[in-house]
């Protein structure tokens, strides 16, 4: 099977809006997706098509090599998901539910209740009912839910939501070893491109409800332009003195305090000495790389960070 996941085309229309159009996505057995774009671009509305929680208008999603259907639920077992923000039965704890759960998908292994709360810290708060549980702590009980009956794929939407960085980076540590050491395969979004850079194989990026790349992280690291990043207080001058004194074209005013300059023909001494001569104070210059968020930012047109 070439990929866990796919969609042929999926279109989404509601009331006469169309909130995607034709998205094709192919996530590989065995690793961790990452799905961004801005916030409107329509992750979410694919991500409940993916989950079979709405229907597609056009086109179709293959789950493990079969199309999905309103009847796949064998398929559905498969999968463990968090759409937009989880929901529990409040009146009950945190073990309580996720016995539940357990009921529900008829999934009976000793033990595995325990191992999914201590693994997501909340061994401590397992008796506390869930109307007292911060919003992270909720968000934590539902990826425990989502990853309690071990399944090959998990979907998750925003699954930072409500946590603080350390709560982050536990999530990143626990995600990183659900996929080398469990394999299962993560398709994830997320408003942090950082958080995305630093786990994802592969990223999709949509755009107005339009696929605008799939890439490879090891692809955009290879292909990931160096720069040097000027930082002064008067960016007028210093583009003046890069395009006429040094004869540089190939470069762009990042805002009011930075150039990036992606000549490769000219090293960063000489670019320090040209703005000296030319009473330019410089705060800071260096070589650097672009991240996700530059290419990002490029292939959305500058639209907003946040996905």
């Amino acid at each position: 099977m070439p990929y866990i996941l796919q969609t042929n085309h999926l279109t989404k229309i509601i009331d006469g809006k169309e909130l995607v159009k034709n998205v094709n996505i192919h996530v590989k057995k065995g690793e961790i997706y990452g799905f961004l774009g801005p916030n409107g671009a329509g992750k979410t509305t694919v991500m409940k098509m993916i989950t079979n929680l709405w229907k597609p208008t056009e086109g179709a999603v293959e789950l493990f090599g079969e199309t999905l259907t309103p009847t796949s639920y064998e398929v559905l077992k498969r999968m463990g998901s968090i759409i937009e923000f989880p929901t529990f039965y409040d009146h009950l704890s945190g073990k309580e539910n996720l016995q539940l759960h357990c009921e529900y998908m008829g999934y009976y292994n000793p033990g595995s209740v325990e191992k999914a709360l201590e693994m997501l810290e909340l061994t401590g708060a397992a008796g506390k009912t869930v109307k007292n549980y911060s919003l992270g702590m909720k968000q934590r009980l539902g990826i425990a839910r989502a990853i309690l009956c071990r399944p090959e794929l998990l979907v998750l939407d925003e699954p930072t939501n409500g946590l603080d960085p350390a709560g982050m980076k536990q999530l990143r540590d626990l995600f990183k070893m659900l996929c080398t050491e469990y394999g299962i395969t993560i398709i994830i979004s997320s408003h942090i491109l950082s958080e995305v850079e630093s786990i994802a194989d592969t990223i999709g990026i949509i755009s107005h409800g339009s696929m605008v790349k799939e890439i490879s992280m090891k692809e955009i690291s290879e292909m990931n332009t160096a720069y040097i990043q000027l930082t002064t207080a008067d960016t007028k001058k210093a583009a003046y003195v890069l395009a006429d004194k040094l004869e540089l074209n190939n470069f762009r005013v990042i805002d009011e305090h930075d150039i990036r300059i992606y000549d490769s023909r000219i090293s960063t001494n000489d670019i320090s000495k040209a703005m000296m001569h030319n009473d330019v104070e410089i705060s800071a210059i260096g070589k650097k790389a672009e991240s996700l968020e530059d290419y990002f930012l490029k292939l959305t047109n500058g639209e907003e960070k946040s996905c």
